[in-house]
């Protein structure tokens, strides 16, 4: 009996462990020499089973070199830009669940067991780990403002947001990353990110985690204004693919409208007098409102075709299990 007893116990621990998802913990980096080593220490220490890949792109600096020293994977990426390393990232890494951060050790890496558990247990595709913090170099007024208008645009435009758009602290399903198709190159490479699960209405989350400031010789590489037009150009592209009927719909109102305000005074000289002495202005205002029922067209035509795209999507996205069923056999 003491023998069965064993035999199931150790059949238990197999199983358990069997279970377990595969974790991988993915670093996209640039000039991260001074903040590396320690990024990848706090989340081996909290997270001891996962893998930690650290994607270079392009540094000057030792950052390579010594993240390997700290005993992560390295690997690079030619293609300069964030959007790029994230692409490459979510192609090449093979795992069950995916924890994406910023090699500076600004993000909560003790917070990562929390935000893995709750992706599981939840079975949610992304979990957001939204930025706290009380030091104000760590995130600047300027940074929460910029924030906070972009979150509100993005609620706007697609109906619902999250608290913090532009976090770089993610968790996700094995399911989001490999039917998510990266087009960004840079710093919007987050709102792209957010836009997919609202756009797909994915089951998502957000767990508020602490930020802290940059170590000492670790410089940070936005900038303020070219990054936040960047980001804010995204949006107007995204919101031109994802919401054509919308878009076009706007432009052709106000088409349409200035061609309406040019022609009331037209009319009422004709309707006075029989003649339309000014031409030129009615002929302005047709081809107003010719373009503005092209617009209007153009609106319905693509809001078709991103139908399909989005189902497309859709049936790529539930190629693959839900989050904790892939690994429970």
């Amino acid at each position: 009996m003491e023998h069965i007893r064993e035999f199931v116990a150790d059949a238990e621990v197999t199983l358990t462990s069997a279970d377990a998802p595969t974790i991988a913990v993915i670093l996209p980096c640039y000039n991260e020499e001074a903040a590396i080593a320690q990024t990848v220490e706090d989340f081996r220490v909290a997270l001891p089973q996962a893998a930690i890949y650290v994607y270079d792109n392009n540094s000057s600096d030792r950052t390579a070199e010594v993240a390997g020293a700290a005993g992560a994977i390295v690997r690079t990426e030619r293609m300069q830009g964030k959007g790029h390393v994230v692409r490459r990232m979510f192609a090449d890494v093979e795992a069950d669940v995916y924890i994406m951060a910023d090699g500076d050790a600004t993000y909560e890496a003790a917070a990562a067991p929390r935000l893995v558990r709750r992706l599981v247990e939840e079975q949610l595709d992304m979990v957001v780990g939204a930025r706290k913090t009380e030091v104000e170099a760590a995130y600047r007024s300027g940074h929460r403002l910029g924030n906070a208008l972009l979150t509100g645009i993005l609620a706007r435009l697609f109906g619902r947001s999250f608290n913090d758009i532009l976090s770089g602290y993610r968790v996700f399903s094995r399911r989001f990353v490999k039917s998510f198709p990266v087009l960004s190159q840079g710093f919007e490479i987050e709102t792209e990110i957010s836009v997919h699960a609202l756009e797909l209405k994915m089951p998502v989350a957000e767990e508020v985690t602490e930020y802290s400031a940059r170590p000492e010789g670790s410089e940070s590489k936005l900038s303020t204004y070219r990054d936040g037009f960047r980001i804010l150009r995204t949006m107007a592209t995204l919101f031109r693919m994802e919401r054509p009927v919308l878009f076009f719909g706007l432009i052709a109102g106000f088409l349409a409208l200035t061609a309406i305000a040019l022609a009331i005074p037209l009319a009422f000289t004709y309707a006075e007098t029989g003649l339309v002495p000014r031409l030129p202005t009615a002929i302005l205002a047709t081809g107003l409102i010719i373009l503005a029922a092209l617009n209007l067209f153009a609106g319905l035509i693509l809001d078709t075709v991103v139908r399909g795209r989005r189902e497309l999507r859709r049936l790529a996205y539930l190629g693959f299990s839900a989050p904790g069923m892939s690994f429970r056999r």
